[in-house]
């Protein structure tokens, strides 16, 4: 990544988390992943029951692998011997400590958008865990709140939907959003989060790169 471009993050980057601190969330901004991670793992409290939703980021971050290492409660569907069994470690994490969740894109003045296939993600962001945890990286911020939108229309999701070669979509074929009622489509709940309610149960960590899509 162009050192340019670190540059415009690491200027923009911590505006963007105070706009979030305006609407209630706790927001960090981090130039580096490493110090990132260390800082999402020092908010999860070892008796925290914690899953996840799909994250390329979280991923990327080692997130997932640090807890299984340092012993952490986990519900994680990947696990799950069944598609059935998959589906109920998804219910039950609504009811969990801690969720990690990526972000499909940000808006430059503190708001999130998400889309969702079947709206796990999106619900236990909404309501159910004691605390959710986002993280993102700088290139999923858009300038407005319509930008974020299309943002995840229109490259979040086609590139989403490559990660499942079982689906087929129009995007997945074309890799441009057609707006489809393919039954296989990951795009059935658009949600925006305006506002954390509760003051500070979303925190969000932005981080100085490219990670995710």
């Amino acid at each position: 990544m162009s050192e340019f471009v670190e540059k415009r993050y690491s200027k923009l980057g911590p505006k963007v988390a105070e706009a979030f601190k305006s609407r209630s969330f706790e927001a960090y901004y981090f130039d580096e992943p490493a110090a990132a991670a260390e800082k999402i793992i020092s908010l999860i409290p070892k008796d925290h029951l914690v899953s996840w939703g799909g994250s390329m980021t979280l991923k990327g971050l080692g997130i997932q692998e640090r807890l299984k290492k340092d012993g952490y409660n986990l519900l994680d569907r990947d696990n799950a011997s069944t598609p059935e069994e998959r589906f109920e470690i998804a219910r039950q994490a609504l009811l969990c400590d801690t969720y990690l969740s990526g972000s499909n894109a940000v808006s430059e003045d503190g708001q999130l958008v998400n889309i969702d296939g079947y709206g796990n993600r999106a619900a236990a962001v909404i309501f159910g865990p004691k605390q959710v945890i986002i993280a993102a990286g700088m290139n999923k911020v858009a300038k407005t709140l319509d930008d974020a939108i299309i943002r995840a229309r229109t490259m979040a999701a086609p590139a989403n939907i490559q990660r499942f070669p079982g689906l087929k979509t129009p995007c997945s074929a074309t890799g441009s959003c057609a707006d489809c009622l393919s039954g296989d489509t990951i795009c059935s709940f658009f949600v925006t989060t305006r506002f954390c309610k509760p003051a500070g149960r979303i925190k969000i960590i932005l981080i100085g790169k490219d990670l995710g899509f």
